[in-house]
């Protein structure tokens, strides 16, 4: 396999810290937080230049080459699987990453995918941050949709029981099937047990679920844990972020109107009196997501013990485990963690593969292949199974959420870090709560500026009407997007 590496991949580190575009295979690094990564921001200005490296490769294959272009090694890797596991493929692949660090990535692919020819890409990823800008905006002419590659896909996705979020999110304005994920990123509470017993009398997931208002559209009751586990010196999250995504999927509807203008749905706006409670009453620690004091609620050396994160399995592989101070039952907080249903359901990051409808037809059926057996392929030889059950670098993987509730359904989710949970029973029903009709193609610009806003609002910095004013008027000039 042939790979033309043009930007740097994110760093260990930061890839630990990311993951909202995607949780990663094991060693394999990963996108930025969407709020953090701040892609769109740049997204006017040219792809970074980077230096090229192009490993030696055998003769090409008899059928040609597949151009992938990624923003990390994760679908990468997965194809490499592949062909390894199918020597009778018959193409190479040729894969261009590059890291979403300083936009660098939309925009070259963006400019690879309008000057065509050889080299453009044929298959290509998006995160959520961005996915819809190439499956319903700006830059969705270019994607095929799968039931062009020759995919019967209304009966695949039946029978892989997709995510239906996912599926709306990868649906064009024709209404056709041209981008799904093979994750599934549904939110659930992840809670701190020992914390639960002292507090509440109980860690038992449902429980819980019932004391913090599940399934209740509604903050009221989640509310009245954080004023319960007060009393005790507890903050019920570790900053306002905590809260956001579950805030922002719950919307009617996104940040446009039919119209194009900027739109604040009253759900969204109320996220300034939810962060301003949290601050005023002491029911978190105030930590912005991403950074050193919010990794360390997690091991449970912040200002106060925390109750717990909003988040999809993921957040529990990829960033709470590691950041736990430790690496098994008794070290740090690990061992110590539950999950259960939120008050609302919500989804956070994931990625999504795509075909170009311009590739030479002679490539069409392989690249079928390859986005059926990542995306929709539920048996035991697909990659969402190996993937759900640890082992599609061999035993002993990271388990994770995936986009097939089929594959769920089969497969052992039980962790260590989560006292022998079986998270599936948890992020199978969370993936059908979540909403995925409320994004827009600038919703990493627009969150970035809200959030901004929001967090000056609840410091006292400014009045609510300022801070309303403010978030308008960046928009409109970062965006060129008027207020309705």
């Amino acid at each position: 396999m042939k790979k033309r590496i043009m930007a740097a991949v994110l760093s260990t580190v930061l890839a630990m810290s990311a993951l909202a575009g995607c949780g990663a295979a094991p060693a394999a690094p990963a996108a930025a937080p969407a709020e953090e990564a701040k892609e769109e921001a740049a997204e006017e200005a040219p792809a970074a230049e980077a230096e090229e490296k192009t490993e030696e490769a055998a003769a090409p294959a008899a059928g040609g080459t597949i151009n992938l272009w990624s923003f990390t090694d994760e679908v990468p890797g997965m194809v490499d699987k592949y062909i390894e596991e199918h020597p009778d493929f018959g193409f190479d692949v040729n894969t261009t990453i590059i890291a979403t660090t300083e936009g660098a990535y939309q925009p070259a692919l963006d400019q690879a995918l309008q000057a065509g020819g050889a080299e453009a890409p044929d298959m290509y990823c998006a995160e959520a941050a961005f996915v819809l800008k190439y499956s319903q905006g700006d830059m969705s002419d270019f994607a095929m949709p799968y039931k062009d590659l020759g995919i019967d896909i209304d009966k695949a996705i039946a029978d892989a029981d997709i995510a239906q979020y996912s599926v709306d999110i990868g649906t064009n304005p024709a209404g056709d099937v041209d981008a799904l994920g093979y994750q599934a990123t549904g939110g659930a509470f992840i809670y701190r047990r020992s914390i639960a017993k002292d507090v509440f009398g109980t860690d038992d997931p449902e429980k819980i679920a019932e004391i913090i208002g599940s399934g209740t559209d509604s903050w009221d009751k989640f509310f009245e844990a954080a004023a319960t586990l007060k009393e005790k010196g507890v903050a019920i999250v570790s900053g306002d972020g905590d809260v956001w995504h579950a805030v922002e999927n719950s919307s009617e509807k996104g940040w446009l109107n039919e119209d194009g203008k900027l739109h604040i749905d009253p759900k969204r706006e109320a996220f300034l009196d939810i962060s301003k409670s949290l601050t005023d009453n002491g029911w978190s620690n105030q930590t912005q997501d991403w950074q050193d004091a919010w990794f360390a609620d997690m091991k449970g050396e912040g200002a106060q013990p925390v109750f717990g994160f909003f988040g999809p399995a993921w957040l529990i592989n990829y960033t709470l485990a590691p950041n736990c101070g430790g690496e098994k039952v008794g070290e740090g907080t690990y061992g110590d963690w539950a999950a259960c249903a939120p008050p609302i359901g919500f989804f956070w990051g994931g990625t999504w593969v795509l075909a170009n409808k311009n590739m030479d037809e002679s490539k069409k059926a392989a690249v079928a292949e390859l986005i059926n057996w990542i995306t929709l392929d539920s048996s035991e030889d697909g990659l969402q199974y190996k993937w759900a059950n640890g082992t599609l670098n061999g035993e002993g993987g990271t388990k994770d959420s995936v986009a097939s509730g089929t594959v769920m359904s089969k497969s052992n989710g039980e962790l260590e870090f989560l006292g022998g949970q079986n998270m599936f029973d948890v992020f199978v029903p969370a993936n059908a709560y979540a909403n995925g009709k409320n994004l827009t193609q600038y919703d990493e610009s627009i969150n970035m500026a809200w959030r901004d806003q929001v967090r000056a609002y609840a410091a006292g910095e400014k009045d609510r009407d300022a801070a309303i004013a403010d978030f308008k008027q960046t928009v409109s000039d970062n965006l060129g997007i008027e207020a309705e």
